[in-house]
């Protein structure tokens, strides 16, 4: 069962950027396409962005043209540069193959406050 580890996490004031790393503890190739997740608080989990095995991808509206994520096959890494972060990104980022098939890691927290 792979297992998938979050971190990049942190404090940023409004308009900074972070990058969030999400490594597999086995083939991501073979999983197919990766996903960036966040949950805020009292709020559902919610897709951010998702890459196919090919590198196709998609953003949600809120996130489109600040957020790019990316992946590296051969280094079972998929990557979520964020750059001007708002407050309303505020929130427990994880990572997830799009096909359910891994179990949830324990995420990495963004918090985006003056």
């Amino acid at each position: 069962q792979v297992q998938l580890v979050e971190s990049g996490g942190g404090l940023v004031q409004p308009g900074g950027s972070l990058r969030l790393s999400c490594a597999a503890s086995g083939s991501i190739d073979s999983i197919g396409a990766m996903g960036w997740y966040r949950q805020a608080p009292g709020k559902q989990r919610e897709l951010v962005a998702s890459i196919s095995s090919r590198g196709s991808t998609f953003y949600r509206t809120s996130v489109k043209g600040r957020f790019t994520i990316s992946r590296d096959n051969a280094k079972n890494t998929v990557w979520l540069q964020m750059n001007s972060l708002k407050p309303e990104d505020t929130a427990v980022y994880y990572c997830k193959d799009i096909g359910g098939l891994v179990q949830w890691g324990q995420g990495t927290q963004v918090t985006v406050s003056s």
